[in-house]
């Protein structure tokens, strides 16, 4: 031990040099290795998700729970399997051994699943194949409220969502308290009547207009082109302008009778912050990439965007990892 200690006595510079090299050896390290809240860790667990509206725990047990079990019973290194049944529900978790490998094990359970749907009800949602991974969690949640009407918080939240789904490292941007803009048509009985149309040819006749048509192609000479017939609806107008019958009188409209407002669709999900309405958006992060480097890039992202935005909309971070 003496000789040792004499030794890196006589060799001080040596010494000071090697000790020198692993501090910055251990500050680069330090600078350069991804920093990670949660790291990303295979956990042995996969889910399967079954969504029936309308459907009671009891039937969702027999009908969407036990054809799926019957399946996922046969796949290898499953641990144990827990299901779980509720109104319009249902899911079954499966927990793997220890050092399972997590693709293979996705790969027999879609494949699983995939015979299992024959067996569910014909009402029944795609059945979705998930994996737990704390990778794929938010490492931030960006919440956008404030004294404005709900049509432009989406708006300014959609684009939001694109601006932050651009910077590196974030994987996506998911919307919470989103809502799908549609047309609500009100049908009027009394004119419906009058002008003898019933309603199955109304809906009919909506649906049949709404139609991308393709016409075949073209050949110039210096090229091929397909044709479309494009029937699509684009505004309101286009369906307030849709002919519902041809007499002598002229031609009857969609506007004639029925009437039509903009608004939303049910929500899915929603987005409360205290207790006023609120869009909020999930930002995940790419696996490896810096969580400190990546927040902040989001948050400046953020800055920059509300700058045009009314000084009565509030930014509110949340879940900052």
């Amino acid at each position: 031990m003496n000789a040792i200690i004499d030794a890196a006595i006589d060799r001080a510079r040596t010494v000071i040099a090697v000790l020198v090299l692993i501090l910055i050896a251990g500050t680069y390290a330090y600078i350069d290795i991804p920093k990670e809240s949660d790291p990303d860790i295979n956990i042995p667990i996969i889910y399967v998700s079954m969504t029936h509206e309308g459907i009671s725990p009891e039937d969702a047990e027999r009908l969407l729970i036990r054809p799926m079990e019957l399946e996922l019973r046969s796949i290898e290194g499953v641990k144990e399997m827990t299901s779980t049944a509720s109104e319009g529900h249902a899911s079954v978790t499966m927990e793997f051994d220890a050092g399972f490998d997590v693709d293979k094990a996705l790969q027999d359970v879609r494949e699983k699943v995939d015979v299992a749907k024959a067996k569910l009800p014909t009402e029944t949602e795609e059945p979705t194949v998930n994996e737990v991974n704390f990778a794929l969690f938010p490492v931030i949640v960006v919440t956008l409220s404030g004294d404005v009407p709900q049509r432009t918080l989406i708006r300014l939240a959609r684009d939001l969502e694109d601006r932050i789904e651009g910077v590196q490292g974030v994987l996506e941007a998911d919307i919470g308290g989103d809502r799908e803009e549609v047309l609500e048509v009100i049908i009027d009985p009394v004119k419906l009547e009058s002008y003898r149309i019933s309603n199955v040819d109304l809906i009919n006749i909506v649906v049949s207009n709404n139609k991308l048509i393709a016409a075949g192609s073209m050949d110039t000479g210096k090229g091929r082109f397909s044709i479309k017939v494009p029937g699509l609806y684009k505004t309101a107008a286009d369906v307030l302008d849709i002919p519902i019958k041809v007499s002598n009188d002229g031609v009857v409209t969609l506007r004639d009778v029925t009437d039509i407002r903009r608004t939303f669709k049910d929500a899915e999900s929603i987005a409360r912050l205290n207790g006023s309405s609120a869009v909020a958006l999930e930002v995940k992060k790419r696996v490896g990439m810096n969580i400190i480097e990546t927040i902040e890039a989001v948050k400046v992202a953020v800055a920059e965007e509300q700058k045009y935005w009314p000084d009565s909309v509030v930014v509110t971070y949340t879940q900052d990892r």
